[in-house]
């Protein structure tokens, strides 16, 4: 994705040219490319080249100098309570919009003359990574014919990427946007309802929670294919666990097909089928439904679902036989309680559940 070669050749010169550390970020502060080291070295660059991006905390502080709008060199002071040396930060531009950020180690030989004669690689960096930027956009353009279950609309998505790959599909937000474009490499990622992603597998969990926590709602992970070919089958697993992540709070707010059990089936039910089930369980109110819902899902474990509620176990005993009464099953009846146990999931599902 990003052309790891010329940004690495362009940070090279950079910090030949400077004498100085130089690493090079995208905008959500992951090392794309750093050069050797010259001098002294601090934390801050230690952790960017091993865990490829930088804390938090350290971004807050880098931040707070105005760096995501400068259009020049930004000099940071060092700080020893975070162990930062000081350093140049000079934001990757292009066409006005900032794509990452180039960062210099200085030891206060860095003047505005040797800076000035390293701007041009600067904005050849700059110009890489929008590049790249836009090559994303038009591959998440056409992410949903990949995601398409026609075999015709599919091909016409040429889209090539590696196996093994997972979809995630993410609820998106009135109040909130999520910056698409700062994902790790190799994602590709389209804005809808839900918001539509591919990643390789091994980041589809890091995707599904970064963006889950931007938007401050759900997200649901398909599973894993060897061959990208049968994504959509994943985008298929992801919007139905998106749903489950919805409606059951015990799989919020990130639900991974493969850990979803019997809710699988549940997800695949279309809606006149989940509202036969829930039917059976129509004449419990919202909190009857949710004591029959906790003591089935304790497998019948009186002790368990009277602590989970709150309650005394003769109120939970009294419950009980009341729910037995409106729906006329028998909880100790292995069929009814399957009949009750789904019908409440599927009230969920249907959005007919009185909770």
């Amino acid at each position: 994705m990003h052309k790891s070669a010329d940004l690495q050749e362009i940070v090279d010169e950079i910090a030949a040219r400077l004498g100085a550390s130089a690493t090079l970020e995208d905008r959500s502060f992951r090392l794309l490319a750093y050069g050797a080291q010259h001098g002294a070295i601090d934390t801050v660059r230690q952790e960017s080249i091993l865990r490829r991006r930088a804390t938090g905390e350290v971004r807050d502080y880098f931040e707070r100098y105005g760096i995501a709008g400068a259009d020049g060199p930004v000099r940071i002071p060092a700080d020893a309570e975070l162990q930062v040396l000081a350093r140049v930060c000079w934001p990757l531009r292009h066409r006005g919009v900032t794509y990452g950020y180039l960062w210099l180690l200085d030891s206060g030989e860095l003047g505005d003359a040797p800076l000035h004669a390293v701007a041009p690689l600067v904005a050849r960096a700059a110009a890489v990574l929008a590049q790249e930027a836009r090559s994303r956009q038009d591959i998440g353009r056409g992410l949903l014919g990949l995601f398409s279950p026609d075999p015709e609309e599919r091909a016409e998505a040429a889209i090539e990427v590696p196996g093994p790959v997972a979809a995630v599909a993410v609820r998106e937000s009135d109040e909130r946007v999520a910056a698409l474009w700062t994902l790790p490499r190799g994602v590709l990622a389209r804005a809808g309802s839900p918001v539509a992603l591919l990643a390789p597998a091994h980041l589809a969990g890091e995707v599904a929670q970064t963006l889950q926590s931007a938007y401050g709602t759900a997200a649901g992970i398909g599973g894993a294919r060897n061959d990208p070919g049968e994504a959509w089958l994943s985008w298929r697993e992801a919007r139905h666990a998106l749903r489950i992540a919805e409606h059951f709070p015990r799989h919020a707010p990130v639900a991974r097909w493969e850990d979803l059990g019997v809710h699988r089936l549940l997800a695949r039910l279309g809606p006149s089928d989940l509202r036969e089930l829930a039917a059976e369980t129509a004449a419990l109110d919202g909190e009857l439904a949710h004591t029959v819902e906790a003591y089935l899902d304790h497998g019948g474990h009186a002790q368990k679902t009277a602590a989970e509620l709150g309650i005394h176990r003769q109120t939970l005993y009294y419950r009980l036989g009341k729910a037995e009464r409106l729906t006329h099953k028998d909880l100790s009846d292995g069929d009814d309680r399957l009949a009750v146990h789904l019908g409440l999931k599927a009230a969920r599902l249907s959005g007919q559940d009185a909770r």
